[in-house]
């Protein structure tokens, strides 16, 4: 039993040298690595891993995450598409996941709406600091990694945003008291809990109007008459919370916020039972 344990061990370890003597190669290539030919967004994106892999490497002897950075700098490098990490890809504990899935669609909406050639630094930023923020999350144990990639990407994203959806200009300031902001309606596809771009939008313009409030924040989920009523319940929390997700993304405390489904109790537009009914299937944002 002894000699099956210790040749197990030995054989895990010869295993752990091997993987390490192959991804090295790549830790020290991507130390020198110069793009040719490549965008700017993927330069950018060359100098954010090459940063993270050779920390990895270098500070916390983090071999498996520095190949990863190693692999996604060099391809990069290459003028690759590189991708953000896939949540499912990471053990990520449960009560995060909804957070960083919000967090990725809004990161992959700007860069599909030509964030990469638009602000590629920023973009390439933020990329980087929300695949960080995935590998810390996973460790979950050094909590001021956690958050400085997680602040990393929040301050990235702002600039993106910013720059993608520059302000108008002001109107004039209204006499008198002026009213509450919103409420604020997102909409959802049939039988679907995820935003959209244009929900996202919205819960962005909430989250604007957050920061300015000082009052808490319901966030109240629906569903139309379609499916059985229990389902639909279940469904309009799935709602509420992935837009309450979405703005604690946008930086709002989640101590501000309360997520809370009416199922199809609460019709926007009165239907039959069993009808499809777009402007029912909302969550709407409120101030109180």
């Amino acid at each position: 039993m002894a000699f099956h344990s210790s040749m197990k061990f030995l054989f895990a370890g010869a295993t752990a040298l091997l993987v390490a003597a192959c991804g090295t190669a790549n830790i020290d290539h991507v130390r020198t690595a110069q793009p040719t030919g490549a965008s700017p967004f993927n330069v950018a994106l060359t100098n954010e891993y090459r940063e993270l892999a050779v920390y990895e490497a270098d500070k916390m002897y983090d071999w498996p995450d520095s190949v990863t950075w190693s692999k996604k700098g060099l391809a990069a490098a290459n003028n690759q598409l590189v991708l953000p990490e896939q949540i499912g890809d990471w053990n990520v504990p449960a009560d995060k996941v909804g957070e960083l899935t919000t967090a990725r669609q809004r990161l992959v909406t700007a860069l599909d709406g030509s964030a990469r050639t638009k602000l590629p630094a920023d973009a390439a930023r933020a990329q980087a600091m929300f695949d960080c923020w995935v590998e810390q999350q996973e460790e979950n144990w050094q909590f001021d990694h956690i958050a400085a990639c997680r602040k990393g990407f929040m301050d990235a994203m702002e600039k993106v945003d910013a720059g993608m959806n520059p302000p108008k200009a002001a109107a004039p300031a209204p006499t008198g008291t002026p009213a509450p902001a919103g409420p604020y309606t997102v909409y959802f596809a049939f039988d679907s809990a995820n935003l959209s771009a244009e929900g996202l939008r919205i819960v962005r313009t909430a989250a604007d109007a957050a920061r300015n409030e000082k009052a808490p924040i319901a966030v109240v989920g629906h569903a139309d008459a379609a499916g059985p009523s229990d389902y639909n319940m279940r469904l309009s929390l799935r709602r509420a919370q992935a837009v309450r997700d979405a703005l604690i993304a946008d930086g709002i405390p989640v101590s501000r916020i309360t997520a809370s489904g009416q199922g199809e109790g609460d019709l926007a537009v009165p239907t039959a039972d069993g009808v499809r009914e777009q402007r029912n299937r909302r969550v709407v944002v409120l101030f109180r």
